[in-house]
C-alpha cells in the first residue's frame, strides 16, 4: 500500500494537483482504511528520503495534500525547467506583482498588468494558449492562486493572492530575487514575443 501510495502521490504531483484523503482512501488504501496514518507517514518518509519531496496539508477542513520540494535549488533551475517553464515564468511574474501590491489584487488590476506584458486574457497567446484559463483555472487548481470574490461588486470583481502551494513553495523574497536574476531565462525561453519593453 505505501509503494502504491507513493505513486500515486508523484502521479498527481506531475499535474501539481492537491491529493485529498478521499481519494487516497477510495483509490490506493481502500480496505485498510484503520491504517490511513501509518500508510501515509510511511509514504511520506519514502518521499522524504528518496525523493526529497515533503507531503504537506494544506487545507486541515479539507484534508487536502500537496508535495513541495524541500531540497534548496537555484532560481534559475526552479524557473528554467525544460518542461512548462514559460508557464512558471508568468506565475512568477504574476506571484511578484500580487506581493508588490501589498500581497492582494483585483482582477481588473492584474489584467491591466499583464496587458503591459502584451498578454491579453481574451486572446490566444502563441506560448501560453488561453491565458485566462491558465490563470484563472489551472493556477488556481493547482492552489498557487486564491480567487476570491469580492462582495457587492457589479459586475462581479475578484481579489487575487498567493495560493497556499504558493505559500509552502515559495518565499516572497525568492520570487523577487528570482524575476531579478533570472529575467534573461525568460526572454529566451519563451518571453521575447512580449517585445523589449515589457
Amino acid at each position: 500500500q505505501v509503494s502504491e501510495l507513493v505513486q500515486f502521490l508523484l502521479l498527481k504531483d506531475q499535474k501539481k494537483i492537491p491529493i485529498k484523503r478521499a481519494d487516497m482512501l477510495k483509490n490506493i488504501i481502500r480496505e485498510y482504511k484503520d491504517a490511513y496514518s501509518e500508510i501515509v507517514n510511511r509514504a511520506g518518509k519514502t518521499l522524504q528520503e528518496v525523493f526529497g519531496l515533503q507531503l504537506v496539508e494544506i487545507d486541515s477542513k479539507r484534508h487536502t495534500y500537496i508535495l513541495i520540494n524541500n531540497e534548496p535549488r537555484a532560481e534559475s533551475k526552479y524557473l528554467c525547467r525544460d518542461k512548462e517553464k514559460e508557464k512558471m515564468g508568468l506565475l512568477l511574474i504574476i506571484l511578484s506583482f500580487i506581493f508588490m501590491k501589498g500581497n492582494s489584487v483585483k482582477d481588473s488590476a492584474l489584467w491591466e498588468f499583464l496587458h503591459l506584458l502584451r498578454v491579453y486574457p481574451g486572446k490566444e497567446h502563441q506560448v501560453f494558449g488561453d491565458v485566462r484559463k491558465l490563470v484563472t483555472e489551472e493556477f488556481a487548481r493547482q492552489k498557487y492562486l486564491e480567487i476570491t470574490p469580492i462582495p457587492l461588486t457589479d459586475p462581479p470583481e475578484f481579489k487575487y493572492q498567493w495560493g497556499p502551494r504558493a505559500e509552502k513553495e515559495i518565499s516572497k523574497k525568492d520570487v523577487l530575487n528570482a524575476v531579478a536574476k533570472v529575467r534573461p531565462c525568460w526572454w529566451v525561453g519563451g518571453f521575447s514575443e512580449f517585445g523589449e519593453g515589457a
